[in-house]
């Protein structure tokens, strides 16, 4: 699929050129700097008032029991990690010869991977992440270890955005657009590869599953779910937490959909328990998590497994 699918707007050449070059200028800089510039975009973000609203009031509902002071402080802090994300996956190409990769639990899924080898399936692991630490990073420098990475991305406008795509593809990550997300993540776990969504982010009532998370009920994308409990297969979290130097990668599970013949019923477990997990590590980093995003803008209906088959 092309990159323009990933698009949601055309993106004039000039911008793209602008932003080739000025990616190129970020990505000389060094990791203290590129750090000191995320870290100084984020806090004049937060200090114009960019979603400062939604930032707060997100972790009002998260974090009652905090001081306003220590929410703000959270807060700050998250954009300042947002964007040095941002400039992560621009530079991906640099970093990863020099980026330490601390590895917790990563044998899970070698052995994962090993034990359909040796029952000749070839086929992959699913994984569920969320942007969290050094997410973008994350992904390609487990690309660059040799091992096939298929991602589900959304369209995203700008030519910034469309930098990003570029430098996914370049890393050598397969895009899966959401629209029939489930057959092409089937497609790509039979060919053996790591097919990896992000569960943190909202989706329309009708398309979404409801399950807890920090405290409300909040509309979640079923689509790994549905892959996994199609193919009779795990699913493992994995997340980046960012450390000095680098980054240091969190895995947790399996998580083992139920097949009791009750789609909804099983589709909804499975995916509250990974969220549940997902939730576990923001607490202990909170700061690393996007609380910017409008995560719980869709209100929570009569019914909490609420999905379609359109994401099939």
């Amino acid at each position: 699929m092309s990159l323009e699918h990933f698009q949601a707007r055309p993106v004039s050449r000039l911008n793209r050129l602008s932003v080739r070059i000025l990616s190129a200028l970020l990505c000389k800089l060094s990791p203290g700097l590129r750090r000191l510039l995320a870290f100084g975009l984020g806090y004049l973000a937060f200090a114009l008032g960019i979603r400062r609203h939604i930032s707060l009031e997100n972790l009002r509902h998260a974090f009652p029991e905090h001081s306003a002071r220590e929410r703000r402080r959270i807060a700050r802090a998250a954009y300042g990690h947002m964007f040095l994300s941002a400039l992560e996956g621009l530079c991906g190409h640099v970093l990863k010869e020099s980026t330490l990769m601390e590895l917790r639990n990563w044998q899970l899924i070698e052995e994962e991977l090993s034990s359909k080898m040796q029952k000749e399936k070839g086929e992959g692991v699913f994984i569920a992440s969320a942007h969290f630490g050094s997410w973008e990073l994350m992904a390609e420098l487990i690309a660059a270890r040799g091992i096939g990475v298929a991602a589900v991305v959304r369209p995203l406008a700008g030519a910034f955005n469309a930098r990003l795509f570029e430098a996914r593809r370049e890393a050598g990550m397969e895009l899966i657009h959401p629209k029939g997300a489930v057959r092409r993540m089937l497609r790509a776990f039979k060919a053996g590869k790591l097919v990896v969504q992000l569960v943190d982010q909202s989706l329309s009532a009708e398309r979404a599953v409801f399950v807890p998370f920090f405290g409300r009920m909040t509309a979640t994308a079923p689509a790994l779910s549905m892959a996994a409990i199609s193919a009779k297969a795990p699913v493992y979290l994995v997340l980046s937490e960012r450390i000095s130097g680098g980054m240091r990668v969190l895995v947790e599970g399996p998580f083992m959909p139920e097949l009791t013949g009750d789609n909804k019923r099983d589709i909804a477990k499975h995916l509250g328990q990974i969220t549940a997990a997902l939730e576990a590590h923001i607490r202990r980093s909170p700061e690393q998590w996007m609380w910017m995003h409008r995560r719980w803008k869709v209100p929570y209906g009569l019914d909490a497994s609420v999905f379609s088959q359109k994401d099939s």
